[in-house]
């Protein structure tokens, strides 16, 4: 009986070890959490700090302005106007992407940007500027010619100044009383929305960036009009009950140039806080939380140098407003009773559009993750491709050996789209005017049209091919409490991780040899206890001592 006492008090010994290894594995995470509750972060003083109080003030009352009391006619004089003042504003808006829609490349003879050689998954192409359809965000009064918008950027209304000039043409210089007070009230509505002016909003920002690629969150599904007044639980930077920020928070401007835009040079190149330097032209979210973010000695701080912020912090994207996945040129063209047609989906939103083709939308987007540096490899129209394979039009640069490359969020659109079959590259049709697709449903006319505007030649024959187009996702930053828990990618079964290869991941992967040693160990340590019971057994079996 004493025995067999001994024998599984030897056992409790060795679960009891094995159980604490265990413990010891889980413990960081499970320390995280409860230090969490304990103290507050430095990223979080720190962030604090950057965000501190700073109301913006002003020396001017623009209503007081003269030049800006006069009865305007057209959007340049309104511009006219505002360089009395800033006079080398316009010079330095035209220097920027938002009015040239152009970023050099490192090809040779190669422009990027909506008015270059890049082609997208949504309208594919800009042609140059000549499709009016892209140019409708182009802060021009006159698209791309005259004077420069400023209240495009700098009013805080949204006032129709297109149609109340064309009122104005209309009506101005007739004698009729009635037709004269409504001259006087056009002219009246103009002077008060250029006098009712500001630093850059919301709603200024988001009138293009919210409705990218033709309308509300069709394109990066982080963007969309749910932005605009945001809750906490939507995005804690924007919040109106949290830091409530404008876009220009982050996006710091230097001579009209915006920063944080992440396509051009890698995000980890500069992270400078906002604490030493306000006007950082390219920051992250280092720059506010610094590169240990969570609480002092927390596992996740151990997280930062190979997994983006976002990536914990945006579980899903589209959390209210759904988002276009995926868009399918070859089914354009079809008619009904010999009329362009549309059908809605389940979403509220057009799944056809006889202009457009078929498209799929998605709310609650989980996102797919890839080792990111900040760069993209991108195709665009003089680039051969292989129809064969599905194009990756747009696609993030990085990997585990580099050392500014993280694991970062990105919506993953898919699309089906018209290609050169002779030449092997995309194309780039003109869509809208009289004679783009939109209007003639050629096609083959419209690429021949569109190709031309960028001088690209075209073959004459074309077929479609399946692409992907990735977007970062660094919008809709949850409240703390909604970010991802360590089991949802470190687990074997469904990780978020799962397509992240050329590391190892505990939870997530097997590795023989760490593996054999542990199952070695524990057929050891079994086989150690039996032995040892069976020697005792059978040694003093039934012997009183």
């Amino acid at each position: 009986m004493k025995l067999t006492s001994q024998s599984a008090a030897a056992g409790l010994f060795w679960t009891a070890v094995l159980f604490v290894a265990a413990l010891m594995l889980v413990r960081p995470c499970a320390a995280s959490v409860a230090n969490a509750a304990q103290q507050e972060a430095l990223g979080i003083k720190l962030a604090k700090q950057a965000v501190r109080e700073d109301k913006h003030w002003t020396t001017v009352d623009h209503s007081k302005i003269e030049r800006l009391n006069q009865d305007f006619t057209s959007g340049d004089q309104i511009t006219q106007a505002c360089l009395s003042c800033h006079t080398d504003a316009s010079m330095q808006f035209k220097k920027t992407i938002h009015w040239t829609w152009k970023v050099p490349s490192e090809k040779q003879g190669i422009m990027n940007g909506k008015a270059g050689h890049a082609v997208n998954n949504f309208c594919i192409s800009g042609n140059a500027m000549e499709d009016k359809g892209c140019v409708s965000c182009h802060a021009g009064w006159n698209d791309i010619q005259g004077e420069v918008n400023c209240l495009a950027c700098h009013s805080k209304e949204k006032f129709p100044f297109k149609e109340t000039f064309a009122d104005l043409a209309a009506f101005e210089g007739d004698d009729d009383p009635d037709l004269v007070e409504i001259v006087d009230d056009l002219h009246r509505g103009i002077q008060q929305a250029v006098q009712n002016i500001t630093l850059p909003r919301r709603n200024n920002c988001g009138e293009c960036h919210f409705k990218g690629g033709g309308g509300d969150g069709v394109k990066h599904g982080d963007l969309d009009t749910s932005l605009a007044r945001p809750n906490r639980m939507l995005d804690v930077h924007m919040a109106e009950d949290g830091a409530d920020f404008a876009c220009t928070r982050c996006h710091t401007t230097v001579k009209h140039h915006i920063a944080g835009r992440l396509y051009t040079r890698p995000a980890a190149a500069e992270r400078k806080s906002l604490i030493e330097d306000d006007m950082a032209s390219k920051i992250t979210c280092e720059s506010c939380h610094s590169a240990t973010p969570h609480k002092a000695s927390t596992k996740m701080n151990d997280h930062t140098d190979k997994v983006a912020c976002q990536s914990c912090h945006i579980p899903e994207f589209a959390r209210v407003n759904p988002t276009k996945m995926s868009w399918d040129w070859s089914t354009a063209g079809k008619m009904k009773d010999g009329k362009p047609y549309e059908e809605k989906g389940d979403l509220g939103k057009a799944v056809y559009k006889s202009i457009k083709g078929t498209f799929a939308w998605a709310k609650n987007v989980v996102p797919q993750y890839y080792w990111y540096n900040g760069s993209f490899d991108n195709i665009g129209i003089k680039d051969k491709i292989d129809p064969q394979q599905i194009v990756e039009v747009s696609h993030p640069l990085g990997s585990p050996n580099d050392p500014d490359a993280r694991i970062h969020p990105f919506k993953i659109h898919s699309g089906k789209q018209p290609y050169d079959k002779i030449n092997q590259q995309l194309v780039a049709p003109l869509l809208s005017g009289p004679k783009g697709f939109w209007t003639t449903f050629d096609m083959n006319d419209a690429i021949m049209r569109g190709n031309q505007t960028l001088d690209v030649p075209y073959s004459g024959e074309f077929d479609y091919v399946k692409t992907t187009y990735a977007f970062p996702i660094t919008h809709m930053v949850a409240p703390a409490e909604k970010s991802l828990d360590c089991i949802q990618c470190h687990t074997r079964d469904n990780s978020r991780l799962a397509g992240i290869t050329g590391i190892y991941m505990p939870g997530r992967d097997k590795f023989a040899i760490v593996d054999t040693i542990g199952l070695i160990a524990v057929l050891g340590a079994l086989a150690g206890v039996t032995l040892h019971g069976l020697g005792r057994f059978f040694t003093r079996n039934g012997r009183e001592e």
